[in-house]
């Protein structure tokens, strides 16, 4: 259970200001088509977390538990440091929307977005962390619904009022404190 509710909080957090979380802004005002949004949000997020979890479970069992530990505590570290820097959207993840409509723009746009994105890495880190990448798959989804569904709606007049710096300070120290546990040996009983 703490995969899923730690996987879920951080990735609800790191996702806050984050360049998917602008783009579901941007797609919102655009088309003003929540439904197909979501939906594409909710897909590409399976398709891209799916993968990245299947990785972080294939790193466990390809490399030695102590090496493990030391690659998966600095990642988190780097996961703390990375937080901190904003990000900013390019505007050719949103041109395919003209192209394949606003589901098929969302899915396209989401999936390119998130890879190589700091919540991408953060659940390859995490499956890798914890013995159940299903549940981390499930939890980064829905952290990522649980960020990006309000963005969907309330638009970017809301965005001006989240004290981005503060979420951001805040999801950047849980990484630090997942790296910082994994560094001491916290996951010990756990084999790594």
């Amino acid at each position: 259970m703490e995969a899923l509710l730690v996987s879920t909080g951080v990735v609800a957090l790191a996702e806050i200001g984050d360049k998917t979380q602008l783009l579901a802004f941007i797609l919102a005002a655009r088309f003003k088509k929540p439904l197909p949004i979501i939906a594409g949000i909710l897909c590409a997020t399976i398709v891209n977390h799916g993968l990245a979890g299947a990785l972080g479970a294939w790193i466990t069992s390809a490399i030695t538990p102590e090496v493990l530990r030391w690659v998966l505590g600095a990642s988190f570290i780097g996961m703390a440091i990375w937080t901190l820097i904003p990000d900013k959207i390019e505007e050719e993840e949103t041109r395919a929307a003209q192209r394949f409509g606003v589901f098929g723009a969302t899915l396209v746009t989401f999936f390119l977005a998130e890879m190589g994105d700091k919540t991408q890495i953060a659940t390859v880190a995490m499956a890798a962390h914890y013995a159940s990448p299903v549940l981390v798959v499930f939890g980064t989804t829905l952290g990522m619904l649980i960020a990006d569904v309000p963005a969907v709606f309330v638009g970017d007049k809301m965005a001006n009022k989240i004290p981005m710096k503060l979420v951001h300070s805040i999801a950047a120290g849980i990484f630090a404190l997942l790296g910082m546990a994994t560094l001491l040996g916290a996951g010990a009983k756990l084999g790594f």
